[in-house]
């Protein structure tokens, strides 16, 4: 009889996972018309800044990427997932920023960035924790 050492794979692995990499595609889709398609979706985006279109665009490949490595219950994907809800929220303080300095800006902007964070730090978490990666305790000199 053999054994399988690997964890089964469970509903909440099996959500994230698809969240990830439908939330990816979705941002790639969408970040994509308005950035390389002159046409409806660039007129709807109105004033759009685009360092934050920039970065959500990329980012949508980081989160396919986190999103197999997710449903392949990979260690690495939970700090990427870390990384991508860090890296959301540095990119959402410069447009706060940016906003607060009179920068033009769309109110679903700053929506679609809480839904972002929002999402990625669950995401975050539960890969965290389903993970079962600690952090190393610091060594006393």
């Amino acid at each position: 009889m053999r054994m399988n050492t690997r964890p089964q794979r469970n509903t909440w692995n099996w959500l994230i996972s698809l969240l990830a990499i439908g939330f990816g595609l979705l941002t790639l889709r969408e970040g994509g018309a308005v950035l390389f398609v002159d046409g409806a979706a660039r007129q709807a985006a109105g004033h759009y800044v685009p360092f934050v279109l920039w970065f959500n665009f990329l980012a949508g490949f980081a989160y396919i990427v986190a999103g197999v490595g997710l449903w392949m219950r990979r260690h690495w994907a939970a700090w990427l997932a870390i990384v991508i809800t860090v890296a959301t929220a540095l990119v959402f303080l410069a447009f706060g920023v940016h906003v607060v300095l009179g920068g033009a800006w769309e109110q679903r902007t700053a929506v679609a960035m809480t839904l972002r964070m929002l999402v990625w730090a669950g995401i975050a978490t539960i890969a965290w924790h389903r993970s079962g990666t600690t952090v190393p305790a610091a060594r006393e000199h």
